[in-house]
């Protein structure tokens, strides 16, 4: 699982830019959460939303049912 994240940083992210120096390379792996893998990319598990979307249905929905329950 962890090669296959590590596949998918390299694919999706990495090979987009050029790296100057080692401190940027460090930077742009810990921005790939933030910026692209979670806020952008579709998930099949997540029924092809983005994880940000699918946290947003699922706090919508959950504040459905905390109102109905009382």
């Amino acid at each position: 699982m962890t090669e296959s994240f590590h596949f998918i940083i390299k694919r999706e992210w990495l090979n987009r830019f050029k790296d100057r120096d080692c401190k940027q390379a460090y930077r742009m792996i810990f921005e790939y959460p933030e910026a692209f893998y979670n806020v952008k990319r579709v998930h099949s598990y997540c029924s092809y939303m983005t994880p940000d979307e699918l946290q947003r249905v699922y706090e919508r929905t959950r504040t459905k049912a905390v109102l109905l329950a009382g």
